[in-house]
């Protein structure tokens, strides 16, 4: 009997050959998962993406000729790369690189630290249309970086922003039904836990949730908690 190919094809992008050795070993050993080229600069991550359309991508962040968040970018904003996924690594946990990994596009954002099991299933959450940064991660980078507050949530320049006419254009799309999902994801909450709080099944969220990220146009619910901020669908 034919052997099945794997179904997630994995892309890995980082200047440090030894690093990727090591994630390709972890990716490889798994039966539903491939690693399908390795780039060791942005620029080749770019082109590699473009000629094999990977399920995903392991981004790092700085690489020469073209960092990751560049390359992200360009790589989100393809409409023929419309089904690759990009998840952002680095060594550096700060709230400026997750915010501007979230706003290129990526699904994801995790320390190459980040234990083996977690990294596979954060594969496999991103191909699902899933997205892999914490709740608390989100709130907090979201509050220091987007809101003007401390990494505590209790920042002083929290004020909620006004919508830009095109934000708004967007969110008149939503029903008041939509736009209460809108804000319950910017908690970071999962389907079930906003389904409980809103005695609603979890279907029903689900599919409240596709509703909204069709409407705004968002990839995942990382890029709506995003927008859900940016344009003061919430508020410290």
């Amino acid at each position: 009997m034919t052997e099945q190919n794997p179904s997630i094809r994995v892309l890995l992008a980082d200047d440090q050959t030894l690093l990727r050795a090591g994630f390709a070993m972890v990716i490889d050993s798994q039966p539903d998962l491939e690693v399908i080229g390795q780039a060791g600069t942005g620029t080749e991550a770019l082109a590699l993406t473009r000629e094999h359309a990977p399920d995903v991508v392991l981004m790092d962040i700085r690489m020469p000729q073209m960092d990751g968040l560049e390359a992200t970018a360009a790589i989100t904003a393809d409409p023929a790369l419309k089904n690759t996924r990009v998840i952002v690594l680095t060594t550096f946990d700060t709230d400026e690189y997750a915010l501007q990994a979230l706003r290129s596009g990526a699904g994801g954002f995790l320390l190459k630290d980040v234990q083996p099991e977690v990294l596979l299933d954060s594969v496999r959450t991103v191909v699902s249309g899933g997205a892999v940064v914490a709740p608390s991660t989100t709130r907090r980078l979201l509050n220091s970086a987007l809101l003007g507050g401390t990494p505590d949530g209790q920042g002083t320049g929290g004020a909620r922003r006004e919508p830009t006419p095109e934000q708004q254009k967007k969110l008149e799309l939503l029903t008041n039904r939509e736009r209460e999902i809108l804000a319950e994801m910017a908690t970071g909450d999962s389907n079930t836990e906003i389904a409980a709080r809103l005695y609603l099944s979890e279907a029903t969220i689900k599919t409240h949730v596709g509703q909204v990220l069709a409407k705004l146009g968002c990839r995942d619910r990382v890029q709506a908690v995003v927008f859900a901020y940016e344009a003061g669908v919430v508020g410290d």
